[in-house]
């Protein structure tokens, strides 16, 4: 007979669990199409769970809303992270998942948008995207491939780079965004170090297909 170790979720918490996990999904559902401030009683029932069960596991919509998007933030993480695992140079690593993530603002526009409107607190984020980007270049750093001063200020450029570059795709829909992204990617590995023909090099090496990143991930 298997003896209890109190290490494994009663069935209590997987039912919480799955319930949250509903909520979310059914947020990032809206999401996807636009819906931003559908009424708490839609959510509900696109989950099939009650509304009291709403209230257990978030204090309103909004909060809703963010935890949707930092799961797909954390789900895009995971994406990059397969993406990227088989290159052993962390400043190619930190490059292709920037590249990736420029053209995603045309590809997943209701999560680029989302991060632009909530996009001060991303330097300080501790999922998502915004750690692997300092775990990369730190890695590159330690391996003397990035010259930098402070990591911290550091990671503002590069997130300042990644919403604005955002923000010009959508407010210029005719501008290439895989030119942008890649021109902004030489452009930052430039400043963090790289020679400039090693920078063009990378920064216009071959990329995985979108269809690689889960659409879950992207919210639509």
């Amino acid at each position: 007979m298997a003896t209890w170790t109190g290490s494994e979720p009663t069935r209590l918490e997987r039912r919480k669990a799955r319930t949250r996990a509903a909520l979310v999904t059914a947020a990032q559902a809206f999401m996807a199409e636009g819906k931003l401030s559908p009424p708490i009683l839609e959510i509900t029932q696109a989950a099939d769970v009650g509304m009291g069960s709403f209230y257990n596991h978030f204090a309103s919509r909004d909060e809703l809303f963010r935890a949707a998007v930092e799961d797909a933030l954390d789900r895009l993480g995971a994406a990059l992270d397969v993406l990227t695992g088989g290159l052993g140079d962390p400043a190619q690593a930190f490059a292709q998942s920037f590249r990736l993530v420029g053209r995603l603002h045309r590809r997943a526009p209701t999560l680029s948008k989302s991060l632009l409107t909530n996009g001060l607190g991303l330097t300080e984020a501790s999922t998502g995207i915004t750690p692997r980007a300092r775990r990369d270049i730190g890695a590159a750093v330690e391996a003397g491939r990035f010259q930098i001063q402070d990591l911290d200020l550091t990671m503002t450029i590069v997130t300042g780079a990644a919403l604005c570059l955002g923000q010009l795709l959508h407010d210029h829909p005719d501008r290439d965004d895989a030119e942008a992204a890649d021109q902004v990617t030489e452009d930052l590995l430039r400043m963090l170090g790289l020679p400039a023909d090693e920078a063009t090099r990378i920064a216009r090496s071959p990329l995985p297909g979108l269809d690689s990143l889960p659409r879950e991930a992207a919210l639509g």
